[in-house]
């Protein structure tokens, strides 16, 4: 049976792309967005395969 583990992370607006990349190079696939605590944050659940 897989094993997973999980992250949240916050991901700034002005630089999604560049947060959620470096979370994709370190094997995190992203879940889901939510919205954070104000307009220029949104909260990001990542899993990944546990080794």
């Amino acid at each position: 049976m897989q094993k997973w583990e999980y992250l949240t992370a916050p991901i700034l607006t002005h630089a999604a792309k560049q947060i959620l990349d470096n979370f994709g190079s370190d094997g995190w696939e992203l879940v889901q967005i939510a919205p954070g605590m104000n307009p220029e944050n949104l909260v990001g659940y990542f899993k990944r395969p546990v080794a």
